[in-house]
């Protein structure tokens, strides 16, 4: 069988008999199919037939057909920490040299194999982490009234946060007309409550001042709102936001920052304030200068995202040698458990709901609402989201829901 509709950033070596043309695609793209990225390039991609998800379904399986996903900049970062966070063990691709990107979205089950009180039902709405896909098999268990976890051989050491699936009809926050909302936004937005909660949590390790960088992401303005809700209390922090000089008035207007400031414009902050940096795009360039401006009144360096991906790798990139101290990855699910230990799991999820019910208000406003939701429909919107994505061309206003 060829494969499919290659993608516009280009897959060199392929023979043109190899592909499916973009027309041929679109016809087409309701069969089984999935999108691939070279993990070495992320800008090589191509759509191919998906044999895994069109074969009959073991024992336990639940084929679903994936309506649809949120693509952001988050999974971007997914992808360019694929390897270190493994990302890429979720979906294997079946080569070693490829990967399919996870993304956050609404699927029916179409098919089961599933018996008695465990059966799911023909058509019900799941939502969850899937791949950039046609459809999904899963190996459902442990299934209960509000959803079930992937229990699939190689998905049992990943973190179960990813593996579990929520059943639409009984969830108390699930409403059909904010499916884009919640695919695009509470995933990242859980993030930014942790990562608050983390901070907080260590008094912000000394620091009077939060520098966030990529400050225009949705992930970096969640963050923000949640430290702004602190303001007046005895726990506030001033939050400064560093983002592009495209994206400097939608981020001031967010109104959750105390200061944005473009990229060029680090050295204007005092740099005798004790500081603490969230570095949401894993630029090299400006985590450093990040760091040579504050030095040691740096009092934490925090890494949580690659929006500018294509920095990550560069050799400047390496923390030797670096003023300050050493940056230090944030693993969400690391603070989830920490917190469930600490509240126990129902305290924790009544805690990010009412975090989450606030944060929709600017979220949603009618007069001047944070997010747009543009949605995309074939390989072609995927192809074009995605490099858009890539290559930082991004509108932070808005956010896109694809479907294949």
């Amino acid at each position: 069988a060829r494969r499919a509709y290659p993608s516009a950033l280009g897959h060199p070596g392929a023979g043109a008999s190899d592909y499916l043309s973009a027309s041929e695609a679109t016809e087409t793209h309701m069969q089984h199919s999935s999108f691939i990225v070279q993990r070495s390039d992320l800008r090589q991609t191509s759509f191919v037939p998906d044999a895994a998800a069109a074969a009959p379904l073991p024992p336990g399986g639940v084929r679903l057909r994936i309506d649809s996903f949120a693509l952001t900049a988050n999974n971007i970062t997914y992808a360019a920490f694929g390897e270190a966070m493994k990302y890429w063990n979720f979906f294997p691709a079946g080569d070693a040299g490829q990967g399919r990107i996870p993304v956050w979205g609404f699927a029916d089950v179409v098919e089961s194999t599933l018996d008695g009180a465990e059966q799911l039902q023909i058509g019900e709405r799941i939502y969850g982490y899937f791949p950039i896909a046609t459809h999904a098999v899963l190996q459902a268990a442990r299934i209960s009234a509000s959803g079930f976890v992937d229990a699939a051989a190689h998905r049992r050491e990943l973190h179960p946060v990813y593996n579990h699936y929520t059943r639409c009809n009984a969830d108390p926050g699930y409403l059909r007309e904010r499916e884009a909302q919640i695919a695009i936004l509470r995933p990242l937005f859980t993030t930014s409550f942790l990562i608050d909660d983390f901070l907080a949590d260590n008094a912000f390790f000394g620091a009077k001042t939060v520098v966030l960088s990529s400050a225009s992401s949705k992930t970096a303005y969640g963050t923000a709102f949640c430290l702004a809700q602190r303001r007046g209390k005895g726990d506030a922090v001033n939050v400064v936001g560093l983002t592009s000089s495209a994206n400097l008035a939608f981020t001031r207007g967010l109104g959750c920052y105390d200061e944005v400031l473009a990229y060029d414009a680090v050295a204007s902050l005092p740099s005798d304030v004790a500081t603490l940096y969230v570095d949401m795009s894993g630029s090299a360039s400006v985590r450093s200068s990040v760091h040579e401006h504050f030095k040691h009144r740096l009092t934490y360096s925090c890494a949580v995202g690659g929006t500018h991906w294509d920095a990550l790798g560069q050799p400047e990139n390496r923390s030797k040698g670096m003023s300050g101290p050493r940056p230090t990855l944030f693993f969400a699910p690391a603070q989830i458990k920490k917190r469930q230990a600490d509240w126990g799991a129902a305290e924790l999820g009544r805690r990010i709901a009412l975090a989450w019910t606030a944060f929709m208000l600017p979220v949603t406003d009618a007069r001047a609402p944070w997010l747009t939701v543009v949605q995309g429909h074939g390989p072609q919107a995927v192809e074009a989201v995605y490099r858009e994505l890539l290559e930082g061309r991004t509108n932070p206003q808005q956010g896109h829901m694809l479907s294949m």
